[in-house]
């Protein structure tokens, strides 16, 4: 390139040499005809090894071909590319090593032909420095999206802000927080910027993201070829993304079961998220994940009380109504032995006793409800139960609705109280039906679930289950409506046609239990119920016992601190035959009890006005007489919170309010056992 005769030869030369970055000069092919020995250091060749090579050599053999073309290009039009804002690239070291450059460019007008002159620095240092100060920045924005999560009242409006500051700390137009529904299947857009709503809703009414967002190509780990077709992916769900954004990355949020959702961001940029900007999605991710987890645990704990709240509120009335329903049935019960022969009387009678026995249903849901009643757990046969429950359902329900009620043959039996279990069922088949109108399927199943440890399944303690699933495919229930069915008294049926207890008293049955119980419906596609209940240790199921007789000559001590109450319980022994003696409180019991040794039966109230409680009455004469059976009866047994039923063992409960031939059945089962008969 220069003469020898040429005076300022050398002097280039020099300057050549003594530029502070490297220097490599190249024919319009692309040929290395000039370098300096900085470039020669920082390529790690020997001298005088760069001449001749292809500049293509110096780059990674991915962007080879790309930089041809670009080179072709810049041989067509030629022009100055200041260092300043020159075209950065990554260089490769003789050794295979890569590096960052940053290349300024300049045709040289030569004697014979024009060549170009590119002048490289190292950046390696001023990257990491720009990486170290985005990473910062990367830092800060984290801390102040955690703070914000913790410190807000409201978990939802500080996700409302999210978006924004990632949008803000990455320099991008468009970010959504796109999540599973808790309460149906499908994804909802919990908040976004610069997206607009039709976007999102397409987005989140796409079947095709909920896949991407359970698929493993939103792990971090796998990037960059993963991501890279993030924006293809988004353009075939939603295709006017295409004509706004050229870059996307989809981050999932992490959930126990697996993802409850995904991040969506867009550039308008190619090659806008690296792996430092994909960790730190990741990182907002993960924190996002743990404040809807959170809000999610924070809701259901409220709900919890809210329930917990209802059921002390209706058990607290539970022993007061009862004993007012036992003074009404008792009486009209009496009323039905000395009313003359008179049809239009007995007519009467028992539509006010029929009036009492759904004011008892009534109580007994509510106290389901709250967890607040006796259960009488045995192992029932899975099997029979659901085969029963066949052969009626299918019998009673509508004609349009096809009904199936069976399980294999290997389902263990189930440890539960089979009448409310029983009723539990029948209750979701009648709200399956009433959500059918026009016919449709229902199906009753069962299946084993087993739990090996707490981690596997937080909703249950360890041990084996049988799992009851109640599915049709009627209307569905609105996600507003769905986050209230649980409550009592909630009903969305006609005035007259619904208490809104029922689901309330299968949610209670279920979790006094020891049970879970979840539902799921999507409206239009219908509704599906499972309750889960332990399994029983044996599989054989108790077989019922022969009903005793009714009658009998024996002493029996009433304890009931209700004199009406009490008045009912001594008139309806009498009828029965028995010599019936009466108390008002524990203290008069225990002292009738020393006199007269020949009672055979204490027949108490749980709840009584005294200092002490049926419970501990039947304790304090068990030890002054061993042998004396007990019967209890109340309208609301645990209404004494410091009630502990278990120290007591095994006892026969008649509840309020109770008719006379229950009471004459009661009472025989009682002596009758502790005689041996």
């Amino acid at each position: 390139m220069f003469s020898k005769q040429a005076p300022d030869a050398n002097l280039f030369r020099s300057l050549f040499e003594a530029a502070p970055d490297a220097m490599i000069v190249v024919d319009r092919h692309g040929v290395i005809v000039l370098t300096n020995a900085h470039a020669e250091r920082l390529f790690g060749y020997e001298e005088g090894a760069l001449v001749g090579l292809q500049v293509e050599a110096l780059l990674p053999l991915a962007l080879r071909q790309a930089h041809v073309a670009h080179r072709a290009h810049y041989v067509s039009h030629p022009r100055e590319r200041a260092m300043g804002a020159g075209y950065e690239l990554t260089g490769i070291r003789a050794d295979g090593r890569s590096f960052p450059v940053e290349i300024g460019l300049s045709p040289v007008a030569a004697s014979r032909e024009m060549l170009y002159a590119a002048s490289i620095r190292d950046i390696s240092e001023t990257q990491r420095a720009r990486q170290a100060q985005e990473r910062s920045r990367f830092d800060v924005a984290l801390a102040q999206m955690g703070r914000r999560l913790l410190e807000a009242t409201y978990h939802e409006k500080a996700i409302d802000e999210i978006p924004g500051l990632v949008a803000t700390t990455l320099d991008i137009p468009a970010m959504a927080i796109i999540i599973n529904h808790p309460y149906r299947a499908g994804l909802r857009a919990i908040a976004s910027k610069g997206l607009p709503q039709a976007a999102l809703e397409s987005l989140s009414g796409n079947p095709d993201l909920l896949d991407v967002v359970c698929s493993p190509m939103l792990e971090v780990d796998e990037q960059p070829p993963a991501q890279g077709n993030a924006i293809e992916i988004l353009r075939s769900i939603c295709p006017s993304l295409s004509r706004d954004y050229q870059d996307a990355a989809l981050v999932s949020l992490p959930d126990r079961q697996g993802p409850m959702g995904v991040l969506l961001v867009l550039a308008h940029n190619k090659d806008c998220f690296d792996r430092d900007r994909l960790n730190f999605l990741q990182s907002v991710a993960n924190i996002l994940s743990g404040s809807i987890q959170r809000g999610r645990s924070e809701e259901q704990l409220a709900h919890s009380q809210r329930l917990d709240a209802l059921g002390q509120l209706t058990g607290g009335i539970a022993h007061d109504f009862n004993n007012l329903l036992t003074v009404i049935s008792g009486n009209l019960q009496l009323l039905e032995t000395d009313v003359p022969d008179d049809p239009a009387a007995r007519k009467t009678l028992a539509s006010a006793l029929r009036a009492v026995e759904r004011g008892a249903t009534l109580t007994r849901k509510l106290l389901t409800f709250s967890r607040r009643q006796h259960l009488l757990p045995r192992a029932v046969r899975t099997v029979q139960l659901l085969a029963d429950l066949n052969e009626m359902l299918g019998r009673t329900l509508d004609e349009r609705i096809t009904v199936t009620a069976e399980c294999n043959n290997e389902v263990p039996a189930v440890y539960a109280d089979e009448g409310e279990l029983e009723a539990a069922l029948i209750n979701l088949a009648l709200n399956a039906r009433d959500a059918m109108p026009r016919g449709g399927r229902l199906a009753i199943a069962a299946r084993s679930y087993n739990v090996a440890d707490a981690e596997e399944d937080p909703r249950l303690t360890p041990g084996s289950y049988v799992v009851f699933s109640v599915s049709d495919n009627g209307e569905g229930i609105p996600p507003e409506i769905l986050e209230h069915v649980l409550e009592p008294f909630f009903t969305t049926k006609e005035v007259g046609k619904g208490s809104g207890l029922g689901l309330s008293m299968v949610y209670g049955f279920v979790k006094q239990s020891g049970g879970h119980f979840r539902i799921e419906s999507q409206v239009g596609y219908g509704t599906r119920v499972e309750l889960f209940l332990p399994a029983a240790a044996s599989a054989t199921a108790e077989e019922a016992t022969a009903v005793p007789s009714r009658r009998g000559h024996e002493t029996v001590l009433v304890v009931e601190d209700e004199p009406e109450v009490r008045r009912v319980g001594i008139a309806f022994l009498r009828t029965l035959g028995y010599i019936p003696c009466e108390a008002g409180d524990a203290a008069a019991a225990l002292e009738l009890l020393s006199k007269h040794p020949g009672i055979d039966l204490l027949f108490t109230d749980i709840v009584l006005g005294g200092k002490m409680t049926g419970f501990e009455l039947a304790a304090t004469a068990h030890e002054q007489h061993p042998q004396l059976p007990v019967l209890f009866t109340s309208g609301y047994e645990y209404a004494s919170m410091d009630i502990d039923t278990s120290a007591f063992g095994a006892f026969e409960l008649l509840r309020k309010p109770y008719r006379r031939e229950q009471l004459g059945a009661a009472i025989r089962r009682v002596l009758d056992r502790d005689n041996g008969q």
